[in-house]
């Protein structure tokens, strides 16, 4: 390999260095690195894009993606122990529950099935083709490299670090769209680790902001994108920026998740489109009557249970055996179960395979039109909302994604009381095929709602989803109607929707102090990272007149002077940012063990009203008074500043984060580890803001704004490990570079031409 630097690049030749097919059908492609390491890769076929991609991401990210592969393979207990927590970024659990679980997937033979199907069920030749590129891209730099000299030390000369194969990324495919299925229940579906009568605990899923706007709310009259996807900040769940290039075929640039050859969110030269996660049914428990310790019921007659043998290897060589159940619905969970009863996981996503066609097929839309045909050919967005624009200024949002087809009525009608506590879920009679989940005529497979069920809006102004239901996409224009599987209507919106619905409605009128009204993209820049703090400013004043007048609160006048001087934005140096959280998170907590969490709003929600209710501070509780005078005694006791800032609070590998949490109503919100510690600081930032990305789509071409918050390389050692994480700290964007002559006049422009056998 050489590098070539931009010095010696003729800047007459902007076209990309397209290297010609080999005569032994080899793979080819050209690496090129422009400001922060992002890769734009080009070549002339799709598998010689996922040989550059898989080569350009092995350089960056190879032990984040090796040691995931252990994961999918079930290998962890070997190379680990059993007991030691698996690598997983949404749910972690015991090495050995993840290892059964996984080895029951690899063994079921799904992937198998999928992948001898025709598309769309099936993946496309083109996909296929870049998993297979991209496999042998990874697999030779790491042959090139030698795992002894890998310039990460996670896991440089470690016994678990080896080539991959096609199935592992089919594997991790699945395994992307089950997360929010399946994927949570690992410990459940196993029976490995679940404590005695403790059911499934399914985690929330990461959140996200996007807004697409359209021509009557930018200042341009083109479309704009904002993405702001709240993704965990470490392991396999984190995106990957890159531009993808195929000349005449495909141009794609934007945030790609680990081990995934294709761009999830981002823009082409006409398109551009986001995700946030909904909150649609992706499974239902069905509630079976046993027969026998082996059988269940269907409709008076009984069926036999499957069973699946598990084997776990090992440190020491040995191996743990598992038998696993499984009936027509899916998995038998080993939770709720009583000689009656026992229960079963429905996973829609149990056997998609579909997104990535999905995506890829909207990379290359060259309109909504035709982003919207991609998603009907497809239908498998498995757990988002889409939200998009092209360049005539359209505004699109749709829930897209797969959901059983279960409707208002059945989910009534077969209704079993849930076998544990907060199980947001439908728990359907499994005694009976009446309960069956349904079919439509427009949905590629079946069991599940097609496109002519689904939430959609089309606007001229825009379209909006903090992680809300569907109703209150634009609130002129509210959601309703649809089937109860996709989400409730009318019900309250927490704060960080609300916030972001007022940050638009700002914009538009003009009333932000950002100018004039309507967005362009540094106002759109400004807007997002404005850094408000919702919840404060709904409460500031009741509680400052509480200050004011309540003799009981002495031990905390310090405290409220530094909250009426705080401006109520969670920037680095935001006075008063930190004890405000501090109080806000005490205030839901209840005053005695058992007793349920009170609501501290003065005005209660009011659904005629849900942009302005609920509101105020109920100073009349004495529940507020003692979760003020809780957070000033752990600041006092703890000898902590009342005017801890988050710069000083809060960080990611040693830089400082701003921004505050999501139950305080922040738009780009941020989580931590853990609570405040005795010393004045949180654990390490763990999510949050992750890929964000601001793009106008012009008539001279797309004009983008990105920050990657935690940086390209999961490697400590690389120069972009923190690089884009220290940006992020100060306010900074990257300017995307992606035509031709805007990655040619990069000054530190670096090249590289890839070769490899098929």
């Amino acid at each position: 390999m050489k590098l070539m630097p931009a010095a010696a690049i003729s800047l007459a030749l902007l076209a990309p260095p397209v290297p010609a097919a080999a005569a032994d059908g080899s793979y080819s492609a050209t690496i090129r690195r422009t400001e922060y390491g992002i890769p734009h890769v080009t070549a002339k076929d799709y598998g010689g894009l996922g040989f550059g991609y898989g080569y350009a991401f092995a350089q960056d990210n190879l032990c984040t993606l090796a040691s995931w592969v252990v994961t999918l393979r079930g290998e962890r207990s070997r190379y680990f122990g059993p007991k030691a927590e698996s690598d997983d970024p949404v749910r972690p659990v015991a090495n050995l529950a993840s290892d059964v679980y996984y080895k029951s997937v690899a063994e079921s033979g799904v992937v198998r099935r999928l992948l001898a199907r025709p598309a769309p069920v099936g993946p496309s030749d083109e996909l296929r083709r870049l998993v297979d590129g991209y496999v042998a891209g990874y697999n030779r730099y790491l042959a090139d490299t030698g795992v002894e000299n890998l310039p990460d030390p996670t896991c440089r000369g470690k016994a678990w670090v080896g080539p991959i194969t096609a199935t592992d990324m089919w594997n991790n495919l699945l395994d992307l769209d089950r997360m929010v299925g399946s994927s949570q229940f690992k410990e459940a579906i196993a029976g490995v680790g679940e404590a005695e009568g403790e059911g499934p605990r399914p985690q929330p899923a990461a959140g996200s902001n996007a807004w697409a706007l359209g021509r009557q709310a930018t200042r341009g009259n083109g479309g704009m994108v904002l993405a702001d996807p709240h993704f965990p900040w470490k392991g396999i769940r984190r995106f990957y920026q890159v531009q993808l290039t195929i000349p005449g075929v495909l141009d794609v640039s934007g945030g790609s998740l680990y081990g995934t050859p294709v761009v999830q969110i981002g823009h082409n030269a006409r398109v551009a489109w986001t995700h946030t996660v909904s909150h649609a049914q992706r499974f239902t428990v069905y509630r079976l009557k046993l027969a026998d310790d082996h059988s269940y019921l269907v409709d008076g007659r009984a069926e036999p249970m499957g069973e699946q043998e598990v084997e776990v290897t090992l440190p020491d060589g040995t191996v743990s055996g598992h038998t696993l159940r499984t009936s027509r619905y899916g998995p038998v969970l080993a939770v709720g179960r009583t000689d009656e009863a026992a229960y079963a996981l429905a996973d829609a996503n149990a056997a998609n395979l579909r997104a990535a066609d999905e995506w890829l097929a909207m990379a290359r839309a060259g309109s909504l039109d035709e982003l919207r045909a991609a998603q009907r050919t497809h239908q498998g967005m498995p757990f988002v909302h889409t939200l998009a624009t092209d360049a005539s200024g359209t505004a699109y949002f749709a829930d897209t994604s797969v959901v059983p087809h279960v409707t208002d009525a059945e989910a009534k009608r077969c209704a079993k009381p849930s076998p544990v506590p907060g199980l947001e879920a439908y728990v359907l009679d499994g005694s009976t095929s009446a309960c069956l989940w349904g079919r439509d005529g427009d949905a590629v497979v079946p069991g599940v709602f097609g496109p002519g069920n689904q939430p959609r809006l089309v606007r001229a102004d825009y379209v909006a989803n903090s992680n809300n239901t569907y109703w209150m996409t634009n609130p002129a224009k509210p959601l309703t109607g649809y089937p109860k599987a996709y989400g409730e209507t009318g019900t309250e919106l927490e704060p960080r929707p609300r916030v972001g619905l007022d940050m638009i409605a700002q914009r538009l009128s003009g009333t932000d102090g950002l100018g004039a009204p309507g967005f362009t993209l540094e106002t759109l820049q400004a807007t997002v990272r404005g850094k408000r703090n919702l919840t404060f400013e709904l409460m500031r004043d009741d509680l400052l007149k509480l200050c004011r007048t309540d003799s009981e609160l002495r031990d905390a006048r310090e405290a409220c002077r530094t909250l009426g001087k705080w401006n109520g934005r969670a920037t680095l140096d935001g006075e008063g940012a930190v004890l405000w959280r501090e109080f806000f998170t005490r205030l839901g907590r209840p005053t005695k063990p058992g007793e349920p969490a009170f609501s501290p709003w003065r005005v209660p929600f009011d659904p005629a009203r849900p942009l302005t209710t609920p509101s105020g501070l109920k100073t009349d509780d004495p529940a507020v008074r003692q979760a003020l005078a809780d957070a000033v005694l752990h600041f006092t006791s703890n000898r902590i500043p009342l005017t801890l800032t988050p710069g000083q609070a809060q960080s990611y590998a040693s830089i400082p984060i701003p921004g505050c949490t999501e139950g305080e109503g922040c738009f780009d919100r941020v989580r931590t580890g853990g609570p405040l510690g005795a010393d004045g600081r949180y654990p390490e930032v763990n999510t949050g803001s992750s890929f964000m990305m601001a793009v106008a789509l012009t008539p001279e071409g797309p004009r983008t704004r990105t920050v990657l918050t935690y940086s390209l390389s999961a490697n400590p050692a690389s120069p972009h490990h923190t690089d884009q994480t220290a940006l992020f700290s100060r306010g900074g964007w990257v300017t995307e570079r992606f035509t031709e002559a805007e990655i040619a006049a990069d000054p530190h422009l670096e090249t590289v031409t890839v070769h490899g056998g098929r």
